[in-house]
């Protein structure tokens, strides 16, 4: 009684000492930096319950974990946030004093990368880790560092890292271990894919509090009053922020700090209330046993003697000292109040009675409402029947039963099949009190059959020594997560098209057959198919149809392996197949016949049927190469071997395409070269005017004079220079070259002299390929267009798009004319001959090698002189070698020819005194 008179007393003094509207100004030093771990002091700050109680407080970050504890001690900060290290500094003769606990449970675990096998913690002994300061100052993982111990892991068996607290040094693999809070790290882990174990203090019995509130000696005994009030308000601030978590974290971020997202703030939220448990105990509540647990830890460690005393660090709201101070100023008004107690202590003592009942009422009532009105499942069950207790609203929503349905049944009885087993081993570890809780992502089955995915937390109650064990179960539904994550994944790991596994699968699965293969010396095959004239379908029966056939292929190649095999689509029309645990190599030819074959039948495509083949490149691991980038180099030299034999069929790697590989690369890097070091030369073919025959133009053809090889032909480096990406420099060049010799000529031989030019694919269909660069230098040479013909072939125009399109438009409207080579060789199609403004149609050398009067190619080369004759074209006859097919040519109509008869491709300067002398 007297203490109580004394409080009032006090506190009226204070009142009237205080000028009207007068607030204490304190400092409050935080832990860390602005996060939701401090949201109780900032909702405290903002609903304004500082200022009810005559508080002026301004909120400062941390710097460190040690920061709170110096500035408090030095008088900088009035109070401030630490963990459970302070009851170091109070034992090393630090007059701190703990106001209330706000973590019940620490937050600090351990992060780990998963190993593919059983989590492990002792895989840590030899490792590097990040795991607190490695100064002498008393830090806030000790009981990580108790725990490592405890579980056969010596501190010196460890390589402490400095912490830098960034996460991505252990996804970086920097280093193997790190120290995270349970409420931070995991949400980045979770968001990057970064796969973990964490470890937690807590499975062996170490349960340290998390963050602290605490002050000073001189804080307490200068101003005891205002440390009750700021205690009471920090109190009432939490409440609301665990109550309020959205609008908390929108405080935040709005006043606070957008260091991390909205997303973050709420998941850190979600966390805090298995540690700060505000559903089942006061905030703020500490409870001496649990500081005598974390002291003998502390002993275990060596850090402190065993049994020590820490009297005077838990706060008393009726300290002894403060109250004696009090005395002395207020002497008299005690000796009354003493007085006045004797005559009303049974009054007071039933009114204190009544009061402390509906203290407990109230609090009973607020609990019960946080409960109902949790964002999470809650539920109370039996540990021994996994009978339910308790469940709030939120619970039963996500299992989509009633109460009465699950209270007559059992906890584990809507769990998953595959589920239910782990759980009730993990449930045998906390009834052996080997642990005190876990964690666990597990699904639940509704009654109509949906399974739900859930976040679960398991956390051991306290009860009486006679009562069965109960525990708690929060689970949250994370089944729409789980389903974007399971999404996310299929798209990151499996082709959209033919859902074969990707590339990145493809890369995953082959280094597991060679990790097995090493394992039980064995050997495997790598395929690498590319299916023949894939193109031309795109090309002729569009994009759609070819989709529908890489479909139907995936299919005809998955059913020519085993299950255990993997088939994947890299991409367009390549396919990869792992053959793994092979026996003999006879396995792999007759599996890359059966792919052939399989893929010669006729694709059914609506109402059109489309032909392919496959080239196969096979390689074998460990014979041709022993890492992954080999052997697909290796397979897809294979497999281009196979296409330059003529295409369906399949090829063995051997050292020698290596080696034809090597002179390609090396050729490749001497053409990089050639256009600079001045090795190109342009020769000229004539075409020849058959009725008056008369040169009339020219074919402008590339040579490269190689310094070591000699003269490389133009089959053997152009697919080089298209690969590369030099053909439009080369084409530029030629071009250049080309209409410095027509200006001459058009000058001193015949004013209507053409040069044709050829344009690679490459060079018509590039983004940049517009002609005006070659017009502006026709006009600086004075040049019309009609000197300059562009020779392209028929494949260009099969696939034209609108840029193909405006170019030749471009061309026409500069007077430049085109000339169609190798007609007859493909498609040989008349509707893009009526679709384009084509001037020549110039017939193949493979009609030309054979004429004779009654023969099939003279028949199709009249055929198509005819034609183009109707259709406006005049006809540029190649591989003219013979008088014979020189006159047939011309008695069918053909207006020029070309070739050996008239003269082999010959330098400029030769085909300068060529036409000088005809």
């Amino acid at each position: 009684m007297p203490s109580r008179l004394r409080a009032i007393l006090s506190l009226l003094v204070l009142l009237l000492a205080a000028p009207a509207g007068a607030q204490d100004k304190v400092t409050l030093r935080l832990k860390h930096l602005h996060q939701f771990q401090f949201a109780g002091y900032y909702a405290a700050l903002e609903q304004g319950y500082y200022r009810e109680a005559g508080l002026d407080v301004r909120i400062l970050e941390g710097v460190d974990g040690n920061q709170a504890e110096r500035d408090v001690l030095s008088g900088t900060a009035e109070y401030g946030v630490a963990g459970s290290s302070l009851l170091l500094a109070r034992l090393a003769g630090k007059p701190v004093v703990v106001l209330g606990v706000i973590f019940q449970h620490s937050p600090f675990g351990l992060a780990m990368r998963q190993s593919g096998g059983e989590p492990d913690i002792r895989r840590l002994i030899g490792k590097r880790a990040m795991i607190g300061s490695l100064s002498d100052e008393a830090g806030n993982t000790d009981e990580l560092l108790a725990y490592l111990v405890k579980e056969g892991v010596p501190v010196g068996s460890i390589q402490r890292v400095a912490p830098s607290f960034d996460p991505h040094d252990l996804i970086d693999g920097k280093v193997d271990a790190m120290a995270v809070y349970t409420t931070n790290e995991p949400d980045l882990f979770d968001r990057l894919g970064f796969p973990y174990d964490l470890y937690s203090p807590r499975a062996v019995g170490i349960d340290f509090y998390g963050d602290n509130l605490f002050t000073s000696e001189r804080e307490i005994a200068s101003h005891p009053a205002r440390v009750r009030a700021f205690r009471a308000a920090s109190m009432r601030g939490w409440q609301w922020a665990m109550s309020h978590q959205e609008e908390t974290a929108d405080l935040i971020l709005n006043k606070y700090s957008r260091r991390n997202d909205r997303a973050h703030l709420l998941y850190e939220a979600r966390q805090m209330v298995g540690l700060v448990q505000p559903v089942l105990v006061e905030i703020g509540y500490m409870n001496p046993e649990r500081w005598r647990h974390i002291a003998d830890v502390y002993a275990g460690l060596g850090m402190l003697p065993k049994a020590v005393s820490f009297d005077g660090f838990l706060y008393d709201g009726d300290d002894k000292r403060g109250s004696l101070v009090w005395l002395y100023r207020v002497l008299g008004a005690v000796a009354v109040a003493l007085v006045l107690a004797a005559a009303v202590h049974f009054s007071l003592l039933a009114r204190e009675r009544k009061r402390a009942l509906d203290a407990i009422r109230k609090g009973e009532q607020r609990f019960r409402t946080m409960f109902e009105a949790s964002p999470l499942g809650i539920a109370l069950i039996d540990s021994v029947s996994y009978e339910y207790r308790d469940l709030n609203l939120r619970y039963l929503e996500i299992v989509g039963r009633s109460q009465q349905e699950l209270r007559a049944g059992r906890w584990l009885d809507i769990a998953h099949p595959d589920d239910a087993a782990q759980i009730k081993a993990q449930m045998a570890q906390l009834t052996a009190q080997r642990q005190s809780g876990f964690k666990a992502t597990s699904r639940l089955l509704r009654p109509n059959g949906d399974t739900v995915w859930i976040d679960m937390s398991i956390t051991v109650l306290d009860t009486e020594a006679a009562g069965h064990p109960h525990h708690l179960c929060m689970i949250e539904d994370v089944t729409a997560k789980k389903h974007s994550e399971t999404l996310i994944w299929q798209q990151a790991n499996f082709d959209a098209l033919t859902q074969l596994p990707n590339r990145r699968m493809f890369h995953d699965r082959l280094a597991h057959d060679i990790v097995k293969s090493q394992r039980e010396r064995s050997s495997l095959a790598v395929l690498f198919i590319d299916l023949d004239h894939f193109k031309e379908v795109n090309d002729t029966l569009g994009h759609h149809q070819g989709d529908i056939l890489l479909v139907d292929a995936a299919r005809r190649i998955s059913a020519c392996v085993r299950k255990s095999d993997t088939v994947a689509r890299l991409g367009g029309d390549e396919f990869t197949v792992i053959l793994s645990t092979l026996g003999q190599t006879e396995r792999v030819e007759l599996i890359a016949q059966q792919i052939i074959d399989s893929l010669r039948a006729p694709f059914a495509l609506g109402q059109e049927q489309a032909f392919v083949s496959a080239s196969i490149g096979i390689t074998l691991y460990p014979d041709d190469a022993r890492d992954i980038d080999d052997l697909l180099k290796h397979a897809d030299q294979a497999m281009y071997a196979a296409k330059g034999a003529g295409r369906n069929r399949y090829s063995f790697f051997t050292p020698a395409l290596q080696v034809a590989a090597l002179n390609r690369m090396r050729l490749t890097n001497d053409l990089r070269g050639a256009l600079a070091g001045g090795q190109f030369a342009l020769y000229f073919q004539p075409i020849v005017h058959l009725e008056s025959g008369r040169v009339h133009k020219a074919e402008a053809l590339i040579r490269w004079n190689h310094p070591q090889r000699g003269v490389v032909s133009p089959l053997e480096f152009i697919p080089l220079a298209e690969a590369s990406g030099l053909i439009c420099d080369i084409g530029e060049w030629v071009f250049r070259e080309s209409a410095q010799w027509v200006r001459r000529w058009r000058r001193e031989h015949q004013a209507d002299f053409q040069v044709s030019v050829n344009q690679s694919p490459l060079e018509f269909q590039r983004e940049d390929g517009s002609y005006e660069a070659w017009l502006a230098h026709l006009r600086a040479l004075e040049l019309p267009g009609q000197s300059v013909v562009v020779e392209i072939t028929e494949g260009l125009l099969l696939d034209a798009n609108t840029a193909v399109s405006n170019k030749l438009l471009q061309l026409r409207d500069a007077g430049i004319q085109v000339a169609l080579d190798d007609f007859g060789t493909g498609y040989s199609s008349l509707s893009y001959l009526k679709k384009f403004d084509i001037d020549y149609l110039k017939i193949d050398r493979s009609f030309t090698r054979n004429l004779a009067p009654d023969s099939s190619d003279m028949a199709l080369s009249g055929a198509i002189i005819v034609m183009a004759h109707k259709l406006g074209l005049k006809v540029i006859a190649e591989g003219v070698e013979t008088p014979e097919q020189r006159d047939l040519l011309a008695a069918a109509g053909c207006d020029y020819g070309q070739g050996y008869l008239f003269a082999k491709p010959m330098p400029a300067d030769e085909f300068d005194a060529f036409l000088r002398s005809a």
